[in-house]
């Protein structure tokens, strides 16, 4: 029974940072756009930024492997999509 809820803990972990990991993918989106100069959205990816600092900065400190990896793509990808705003 243990077992069993380990497997599925864990099967949660994958499939939660897979699906976060693609959502911050979508990023590149925005970051597309603003680079066509069709848009200059910078608020959510700076929101992206932040957030995900702070929710990598709590699985880090807390060896949440599984919270730290949902969330330090999001830091890279929401810093890189700010920065297409302004270009």
């Amino acid at each position: 029974m243990i077992e069993n809820k380990e497997k599925i803990i864990k099967s949660l972990g994958v499939i939660g940072t897979v699906i976060a990991i693609l959502m911050f993918v979508s990023l590149l989106e925005i970051a597309i756009s603003n680079l066509s100069g069709l848009s200059h959205i910078f608020i959510q990816p700076i929101v992206v930024t932040i957030n995900c600092s702070i929710w990598s900065a709590y699985a880090f400190l807390k060896k949440e492997h599984f919270v730290f990896w949902a969330n330090f793509p999001g830091i890279i990808l929401g810093i890189f999509t700010t920065l297409t705003a302004f270009i």
